[in-house]
């Protein structure tokens, strides 16, 4: 493979990657040597120097990644603060609503409203800041207790639970048997 063409490829997958790969998973995913990888990679850390690019390649402790340009860090921020998050997924909304209806709840009890392990879901809530541990409860193993957050309220356009609708008729009692 042509010098170049080894800086493209090495390019293309630090670009999806997005994070630290070693000379060595890059050579094995280019199918050359370490040693091409190496090359190709100081060249690339040149040329991104000499043009004054946006992006460089850095090295770690024999890793490589491809980061933005300090000085174009204020931008990026402002960017990125406008993003619009993620829309949650249909698991995720059933597993907020649970814990919104009947907070403080265990994951153990959402698991078994839902019927299905919540752990996923419940991480990304977390990860959202849409729900948080608010203690243990008294039982052994001291299981975490969850409620929704001053942000689930801003999320939903609530001013309190208490702005939340009604559950349908009979679903209080059958939650209520879980």
């Amino acid at each position: 493979m042509d010098c170049e063409k080894l800086k493209s490829g090495v390019e293309a997958v630090l670009f999806a990657l997005g994070e630290p790969l070693s000379e060595e998973k890059l050579a094995d995913a280019l199918g050359v040597f370490p040693h091409q990888v190496t090359e190709a990679c100081h060249s690339l850390e040149a040329d991104y120097q000499s043009r004054e690019a946006g992006i460089r390649l850095i090295c770690l402790d024999g890793s490589w990644q491809l980061v933005s340009e300090p000085q174009w860090g204020e931008a990026i921020r402002r960017v990125l603060s406008r993003k619009r998050p993620d829309k949650l997924s249909q698991a995720a909304l059933e597993t907020l609503a649970v814990v919104a209806y009947f907070q403080p709840v265990t994951r153990v009890y959402v698991d078994q409203v839902r019927g299905v392990d919540c752990s996923h879901s419940l991480s990304l809530l977390l990860d959202r800041e849409l729900v948080e541990p608010c203690g243990n409860l008294d039982v052994p193993g001291r299981p975490i207790l969850y409620r929704t957050t001053q942000a689930f309220l801003r999320s939903f356009g609530l001013r309190s639970l208490d702005d939340l609708p009604p559950l349908p008729d009979g679903m209080e009692e059958k939650e209520a048997e879980v």
